[in-house]
């Protein structure tokens, strides 16, 4: 009898203890999230933020930035924020930039947002810094070929000097070292040869979001810095005589 009642007693010890683990088993389990993860291994994440707190990040990182800072960009940074959000944020920071007299502004180029001084301030800063900031210059030449690319893209050398009617294998050059221009590929036909398109700084140079936005041929001239872009393209009646003439590029 008393080992019967012995036993009887180890069994109960026994279904207490498997009890408590499996109690403390499911506390555990109760404190990891949907995918396994431990309060204790959770990532720390930003809080929500509003639409202030938005705008005052979106200054601060196009103030740092050198370059245009895209949605998919901002979204990283600003993890859980919704790309509809975070554009909405920016078109409201664009419009107060632009209806406050402020002397910078938000533009949209190259497929992101940058901050940049406003045009008619320019002559202050020029004072501030007792010179104006040296520009890269383009030739008549260089523009020529870069307006055929912008708008024959993706393009051959060949196909080009066809188009201008002289060498271009310089100018080409030129562009490519300036990355206003570059190699996209090459043309599937004997020779292979290459092809060349506009790159991103082309579209940072001249404001411009995508290629969508380029305007009629003849205007080109008209866009950009004219101390940048000095020369005029030939499109006109009076060009020089003797001087190539870019037609019909639009097609």
């Amino acid at each position: 009898m008393d080992a019967l009642t012995n036993g009887h007693q180890v069994s109960d010890m026994l279904d207490a203890e498997v009890t408590e683990e499996l109690t403390i088993s499911e506390v555990s389990d109760e404190g990891r999230d949907a995918e396994g993860v431990t309060d204790s291994e959770i990532v720390d994440q930003d809080p929500a933020l509003d639409v202030g707190e938005l705008k005052a990040a979106f200054e601060a990182m196009l103030f740092v930035s050198h370059e245009p800072l895209s949605l998919e960009k901002l979204a990283l940074v600003l993890e859980g924020v919704p790309k509809s959000s975070l554009k909405s944020a920016m078109q409201d920071l664009q419009a107060e930039y632009e209806t406050s007299g402020r002397g910078l502004q938000i533009l949209e180029v190259a497929g992101g947002y940058v901050m940049v001084t406003r045009p008619d301030q320019s002559r202050y800063i020029k004072r501030l810094t007792n010179k104006a900031k040296p520009a890269a210059k383009v030739s008549r030449s260089a523009l020529e070929a870069l307006a055929i690319v912008s708008y024959k893209q993706p393009i051959t050398r060949a196909d080009i000097e066809k188009i201008r009617g002289v060498e271009t294998s310089g100018v080409l050059r030129t562009l490519l070292d300036q990355k206003l221009i570059r190699i996209v590929g090459r043309q599937d036909i004997p020779g292979r040869p290459i092809l060349y398109g506009t790159g991103k700084q082309f579209l940072q140079r001249f404001g411009l979001r995508d290629l969508r936005d380029l305007p009629p041929l003849k205007e080109l001239k008209e866009l950009g810095n004219p101390e940048q872009f000095p020369m005029e393209l030939p499109f006109d009646a009076e060009e020089q005589e003797g001087e190539a003439r870019v037609t019909d590029l639009s097609a």
